[in-house]
């Protein structure tokens, strides 16, 4: 067969943009410095504290090792200044920042790599730049929480309806309604935390899989880095992938969590609803209907939530099925993590801005926390404690009254004395005092209730908590 049509048999074979050969395919397909350039800063970082170590250890001379460093440096300088080339050929960021360095310091660059593999170079770059991606989400998350609490505070006795169902339950604050998100953004901090501190071990030193017989101090490059320590199974430093898994876990959550709350700003922003205001910046128009205000930012928050939970999922089925130790398929956990850290951050940012502008519409908040016989379990409770009544019997009375007032066509507050009598002879014009929405909000005066007492008493804890 000619070359000509070995070149043609090789196109139909891998298709148009790979027409040279299959070498072009396994390139394509092997390379990852598209994505893992990302890390070059943590490479960087890992590779000077190797080799300090290594000059420590005698395992390298002091001059080579200066030169190792000084090489290093400068590469970091040409990525900071954005000189430096990235080169597909080289595959990934390891090799290219080693290719690069062998053409400014020589041969010497050679012997970096002493008591080190790819394999735990990448476990260990991995973990830095993951450590990093929890620290600047615990910082995000921590600004909307304190957002929150700076809408919840001006809010406390803004009443509003409470739902379940979707159907109005009972009255409650807005500032209480949005403290229930404090405490969702607040486990999600601590999930934050405790994946950080899981995380903070180095495998820098497990090499391929079974350490090295070099006399390395893994305990002194953890130390450099800022990790507790080293792992403790050099198997498991390079197979292992849970922070990044973990990390999406709680990011998953964290954006569900958002979901929710921007479910509900879209809610609130309806002409239906009409709970909240918000400026321009945070909504569109549209290109055909001139009166439209679209929620887009808050709608963008709850789309990107399977972004993230698609991430998680994707690494999870990637990691299910692979044996110790290192296999190829990692490195697909990159692109997963990349993604869901950047939507994360992005979201929480967006949410952050939004909540510091809505504007709450306390008179439609108002009237709609009386609809639906919203105090009616408040009658109920007042037959129970004033009266004597049981309950269930309490309960038996309120909906009989709560038929009669849906007849009249009227607020349970509107249902005339004797009417009320009809049901429970017993009921005195006392029980007004209790069918107002205000009232209703202030009596709940339970640990953790809305009365607005309760609910500054909240602020006042996260506040300190924070």
């Amino acid at each position: 067969m000619s070359e000509d049509s070995k070149k043609s048999v090789a196109n139909v074979m891998w298709g148009g943009r790979f027409s040279q050969s299959p070498s072009a395919l396994m390139e394509a397909i092997n390379a990852s410095i598209d994505f893992d350039k990302r890390m070059a800063f943590q490479d960087i970082e890992g590779s000077i504290a190797h080799c300090m170590m290594l000059i420590a250890s005698d395992i390298i001379s002091k001059e080579d090792g200066e030169s190792i460093l000084n090489g290093l440096y400068q590469i970091r300088k040409e990525i900071e200044d954005g000189e430096f080339i990235f080169k597909k050929s080289l595959e990934d960021i390891h090799m290219n920042i080693e290719g690069r360095l062998r053409e400014i310091i020589g041969d010497a660059a050679g012997r970096l790599h002493t008591a080190r593999s790819r394999n735990d170079q990448v476990a260990l770059d991995i973990r830095l730049w993951i450590r990093d991606a929890h620290d600047r989400t615990a910082e995000q998350i921590t600004k909307l929480i304190k957002a929150l609490l700076d809408k919840a505070e001006k809010n406390t006795d803004t009443v509003m309806p409470g739902f379940t169902h979707l159907q109005s339950a009972q009255p409650v604050t807005f500032g209480h309604h949005l403290m229930a998100y404090v405490e969702m953004f607040g486990r999600d901090l601590t999930r934050v935390r405790d994946s950080r501190t899981r995380l903070n071990e180095s495998p820098l030193g497990a090499c391929a899989l079974a350490g090295t017989s070099f006399p390395i101090s893994r305990h002194m490059t953890a130390l450099a880095l800022g990790f507790d320590g080293p792992t403790r199974n050099s198997l498991d430093s390079v197979a292992d992938r849970d922070a990044l898994l973990e990390f999406m876990s709680l990011a998953s959550i964290c954006a569900m969590h958002l979901s929710r709350l921007a479910e509900e700003i879209t809610l609130w922003m309806t002409p239906q609803f009409n709970f909240i205001k918000l400026p321009d910046r945070w909504t569109t128009g549209s290109s055909i209907m001139p009166q439209k205000r679209n929620p887009d930012a808050a709608e963008l928050v709850r789309g990107k939530t399977g972004r993230v939970i698609g991430s998680l999922v994707s690494l999870l089925t990637t990691m299910k099925g692979l044996p110790l130790t290192y296999s190829k398929d990692m490195q697909e956990d990159k692109e997963r993590v990349f993604d869901a850290a950047d939507t994360i951050e992005i979201v929480l940012a967006a949410m952050t801005g939004m909540i510091e502008d809505i504007q709450p519409v306390p008179e439609r908040m108002a009237a709609a926390a009386g609809a639906g016989f919203a105090t009616a379990t408040d009658l109920a409770d007042w037959l129970v404690r004033e009266l004597n009544i049981p309950f269930r019997d309490a309960h038996h009375i309120t909906g009989h009254l709560v038929a009669e007032a849906e007849k009249q066509g009227c607020d349970l507050s509107d249902l005339p004395l004797e009417v009320m009598q009809k049901a429970d002879s017993r009921i005195t014009d006392a029980v007004y005092g209790v069918l107002t929405v205000a009232a209703s909000v202030h009596s709940r005066t339970s640990f953790g209730g809305t009365s607005p007492k309760r609910v500054a008493e909240q602020v006042a804890y996260w506040r300190e908590k924070i």
